[in-house]
């Protein structure tokens, strides 16, 4: 055994000790150790070393294992990767590539082809580029889209028909809907004919907004924002997006938040904005964010944390993001950012307060669990966004928990098997697992790979779906199916051990997930009154609907119970005026 092997043997575990302390200060600890290690080998003590290595390395892998969290395999094969997601009011989900990717894995039903002889590979193409997942039988159903929906965008109206917008070539300028029915029926993609972008969208952004319509933002070539249905004005010129162009444009997907003053939190590159969309005009211009570029091609991603209380504080969240450089140098080895910034965007002044995430990442995806925690799941250590630009996948989801101070805020969870790279999403689901599809860092699809195109589908459970909670878990027995703003209510509540400490009830939204970033990504803490027994067993919980349409925008949510940190399986409910 050469002194090398030894050294490396030992390096390599307390490099990967470092990492699970969660500790930014990883660096300095491995640095430290070399030279420590390197002293101790020059003393000729190399047998106990290698003993000292080989215990402590089997030590390892059993806390490996012990990370909160867990891994389920839903589907070996769901016949696409999915670019885009996007979770339906009848546990179903819509999974959506793009159409000039050549054959999927999975026919469309027999005689619905789709020709276009401008597709490069396939004239004739009888192959699914979005299918749709059925939660509770694990089967896919083809879905058929006729024009090409590369790096588009979408939203939920308030009816819960999906808005799906542009996208590349034939899809430029293209406006669809799917109006979502039960896994048994037939619904399917439509494609708007008497209603057209105005600018073509390729990397646009989508939010609701109070009234019920969508703001599209961006896009490339595309510095302009318009609205669906399309407002009288048509486009509107945006130049904030110009200023936050670069030489390889970190511009493209632009994080929107509704914020609960009725305004918008606009985050391009490394700049924000406050735009209010009824006049069109910015109404603040926020401090730059350190760290360089962290949208398309570089992004990290971005969430608004859970509104609660009189719910006139929204907090902004943007994390990781590729070295500006990397795009251009096509590096796929270039370290990720690890940095965050946090920002109260209705504060006055405001400013960005930093940490750091245990591992750097790109391409990552913020998911907003029930709890109003933040699951950042997916992406790589290196590289940027693309075909084939990345490397070393990030398998650690990461739990970010809002209300610890600075530097206790992350835990590292157990790590996936499965590189989620380039077009992969990930979705919070019902019953409170988190749904994790796609990744096909290649421009058609390729299965021999380092990092093939992924065609499983998975979920992650966060730890509060273990099963020593399980006695904790409420379950929801009554709720009304349709509430309006400002109404009290009561929802109706089983517990199996007695209830201790106050029942939360709290809405999220099912957004649109692509490029990570979760358009329209949402989580409201109602006004609730403590649960009271009643006569059957069940607890009741008093509670108020949203005030407005600014704190929540109409549609369908999913209404979770939560109970000392464990959600209930959430049950639908419709906000309406």
């Amino acid at each position: 055994m050469s002194r090398a092997l030894i050294y490396f043997v030992g390096l390599s575990f307390f490099k990967w000790q470092a990492l699970s302390l969660h500790s930014s200060t990883s660096t300095h600890f491995t640095s430290s150790f070399s030279l420590s290690l390197m002293g101790f080998l020059g003393s000729q003590q190399w047998l106990l070393l290698f003993v000292f290595a080989f215990a402590i390395t089997r030590c390892t892998l059993l806390a490996r294992a012990d990370l909160p969290g867990t891994w389920e395999l839903l589907v070996t094969n769901a016949g696409i990767a999915s670019m885009h997601t996007a979770v339906t009011r009848f546990n179903t989900v819509v999974l959506l590539d793009r159409t000039n990717i050549g054959p999927s894995r999975k026919m469309l039903i027999k005689g619905h082809c789709r020709f276009d002889k401008n597709d490069p590979v396939l004239k004739r193409d009888c192959y699914a580029h979005s299918v749709l997942f059925d939660l509770q039988t694990n089967q896919i159903r083809p879905l058929m889209i006729l024009t090409d929906t590369w790096c588009s965008s979408g939203q939920f109206l308030p009816d819960g028909t999906l808005l799906q917008t542009g996208g590349d070539l034939d899809g430029y300028k293209k406006i669809r809907k799917f109006s979502p029915c039960e896994a048994t029926g037939s619904c399917d993609w439509v494609e708007l004919q008497d209603v057209a972008l105005v600018n073509g969208r390729w990397y646009s952004t989508n939010q609701i907004l109070p009234d019920g319509t969508v703001i599209i933002v961006g896009g490339k070539g595309a510095n302009t924002v318009e609205y669906y249905p399309p407002r009288k004005n048509g486009a509107v010129s945006f130049p904030f997006l110009i200023d936050a162009e670069d030489k390889q444009m970190d511009n493209l997907y632009p994080y929107v938040h509704l914020l609960p003053n009725g305004h918008l939190f606009i985050f391009a590159n490394n700049q924000a904005v406050l735009y209010d969309h009824e006049t069109n005009t910015i109404v603040k211009n926020y401090p730059p964010l350190d760290g360089g570029p962290r949208n398309y091609p570089s992004a990290g991603s971005s969430v608004m944390l859970a509104l609660e209380g009189d719910f006139s504080t929204a907090v902004i969240v943007v994390c990781g993001g590729a070295q500006y450089g990397a795009f251009i140098e096509r590096s796929t080895d270039t370290p990720a950012h690890g940095s965050c910034g946090r920002i109260v965007a209705t504060s006055d002044p405001p400013g960005w307060e930093m940490e750091d995430m245990p591992f750097g990442r790109i391409m990552g995806d913020m998911v907003m669990l029930p709890t109003g925690e933040v699951l950042i799941i997916n992406g790589a250590q290196a590289g940027t966004q693309g075909f084939e630009l990345a490397s070393n996948p990030c398998l650690f989801p990461v739990l970010y928990r809002p209300d610890q101070p600075v530097g206790l805020r992350f835990m590292t969870l157990n790590p996936g098997t499965v590189p989620r790279l380039y077009h992969s999403t990930a979705n919070l689901l019902p019953d409170g697992r988190v749904l994790v599809a796609g990744s096909n860092p290649h421009y058609f699809y390729k299965f021999n790979a380092e990092y093939p195109t992924e065609l499983r589908i998975e979920a992650f459970s966060p730890e509060y779906l273990s099963p020593d909670r399980a006695n904790l878990r409420p379950a929801i027995e009554e709720i009304l199916e349709t509430i309006r703003y400002g109404e009290a209510f009561d929802v109706f509540v089983s517990v199996p051990l007695p209830v201790v400490g106050i029942l939360e009830v709290n809405l999220g939204n099912a957004p649109f997930a692509t490029h990570s970033f979760s358009q329209g990504q949402r989580l409201v803490k109602l006004t609730v009154t403590p649960s009271v027994p009643d006569s059957a067993g069940r607890y009741r919980v008093g509670c108020t609907a949203p005030p407005n349409a600014a704190v929540a925008p109409p549609g369908y949510y999913m209404a979770f119970v939560v109970n000392q940190g464990v959600p209930s399986v959430a049950r639908w409910v419709h906000l309406v005026v």
